[in-house]
């Protein structure tokens, strides 16, 4: 049985737990190359959870935990017992994923039938099968966005030497969601621009419409626009483009003006 205090320099080579040199450069290779192929988040999170796995002894499984405005939840998870053990988290609103977001610290257990930290947690967790928990959170400029955890099947079972690699995975898995973050943020204020656009334009166009209609001024007109709204319980937006719509439908009826 490793003991957990000891320095990393001090574990022999061939001890349970430690992951070979070349197999940890072979995953933070793969890792590399799908942020450079831009291959999708999921795919590559799924990656670095199998990965996680991979190298770390006695492991049951692994997932990466996100929070943000939509809640905590759970990506990339290798198993229902992970799911599980991670949707306790949340229910309970404790355990070592949540300490570690929360903390922005690794967080181990060594043996969750002793462990005290998180009773509830630890007790729920024992009987999924749970013996040992490894938690890295997910940092992208100075903020935690989350964690990354591997749940082991022995107590023990993870020891100096993985909580390295765990920190590896953790800063692979936060580009990847610092990444998708700000490029659906792009993307939202990008839909968001060319809906104002677009809006814009319709309302516009419908505002000439009811003046050529007589509307005293381009405010009347929008007043008019406005006060249809609010009757049709709808946006000023749909109006105007069902307004030149009707227009467009009139003036391509056979016998038009």
């Amino acid at each position: 049985m490793s003991d957990p205090t000891r320095p990393v320099d001090d574990l022999p080579p061939d001890e349970p737990g430690l992951a070979a040199p070349d197999a940890l450069a072979s995953a933070l290779t793969q890792m590399a190359g799908l942020v450079l192929s831009r291959e999708s988040v999921d795919t590559a999170l799924e990656l670095v959870t199998t990965l996680a796995v991979t190298v770390t002894s006695g492991t049951l499984g692994a997932a990466v935990t996100v929070v943000d405005e939509r809640g905590k939840r759970s990506r990339a998870a290798s198993g229902q017992a992970v799911e599980q053990a991670d949707a306790l988290q949340y229910e309970l609103d404790e355990g070592p994923c949540l300490t570690a977001w929360r903390t922005q610290q690794v967080v181990r257990i060594d043996d969750t039938t002793t462990d005290g930290r998180w009773p509830r947690w630890n007790e729920a967790a024992g009987r999924l099968g749970v013996r040992s928990v490894l938690s890295a959170p997910l940092l992208a400029a100075g903020e935690s966005i989350g964690a990354m955890k591997v749940y082991g099947t022995r107590p023990l079972a993870y020891g100096p030497h993985d909580e390295q690699v765990m920190r590896l995975f953790a800063a692979q898995a936060a580009i990847l969601l610092a990444n998708a973050q700000s490029l659906g943020e792009a993307r939202r204020l990008s839909r968001q621009l060319a809906e104002a656009l677009i809006s814009r334009d319709a309302i516009a166009q419908a505002t000439g419409v009811l003046l050529a209609r007589g509307a005293a001024t381009q405010q009347d007109a929008f007043a008019s626009l406005a006060a249809a709204a609010r009757h049709s319980h709808g946006r000023v937006e749909d109006v105007a483009r069902s307004l030149v719509s009707s227009v467009i439908a009139d003036n391509a009826r056979p016998g038009a003006p």
